[in-house]
């Protein structure tokens, strides 16, 4: 047997713009496997990937964020607003499967913990941010995100 990544699932080879485009159609396919309105923006100039809507209900804006080696992503807090109809959607990719995904109300940040970080770099160069600190150790704390649980609640 052989332990190569069969071509179809081997992010590693994809760049961060290719993994990007992926996650957010992946992200939006999601959504409309659950019965969802998904409208998308030509410029993603706002913070904003996509914004769904199911049964005429409110809408909820969606930002999309992958993560394929690293361990921590960010959402610029100009751009992420902590409301109660905006969210993550995390996809973590993993070579040789399909991306674990993940749907994080972003009112969650309103109390930072091991795994959500508010980070404010206060005197220094990097604008303030929203964060996801994505070790070993913290993943367990994902599960109460984990899409399919989640999304049938909003």
């Amino acid at each position: 047997m052989s332990n190569e990544v069969p071509q179809r699932y081997n992010w590693s080879s994809l760049n961060g713009l290719q993994l990007g485009r992926y996650a957010e159609y992946f992200a939006k396919m999601e959504f409309s496997m659950f019965g969802f309105e998904v409208f998308t923006s030509e410029v993603d100039d706002r913070g904003i990937d996509f914004v769904v809507r199911r049964n005429n209900g409110a809408f909820k804006t969606i930002q999309v964020k992958s993560c394929l080696k690293s361990n921590y992503v960010f959402m610029r807090k100009q751009y992420f607003e902590l409301s109660e109809n905006n969210y993550l959607f995390l996809l973590l990719f993993n070579d040789g499967e399909l991306p674990t995904t993940y749907l994080i109300p972003a009112v969650e940040w309103r109390v930072p913990n091991a795994l959500l970080k508010d980070k404010d770099y206060e005197g220094l160069k990097s604008a303030p941010e929203w964060g996801l600190q994505l070790s070993q150790k913290n993943l367990p704390l994902l599960q109460e995100y984990d899409f399919d649980k989640v999304v049938i609640k909003i």
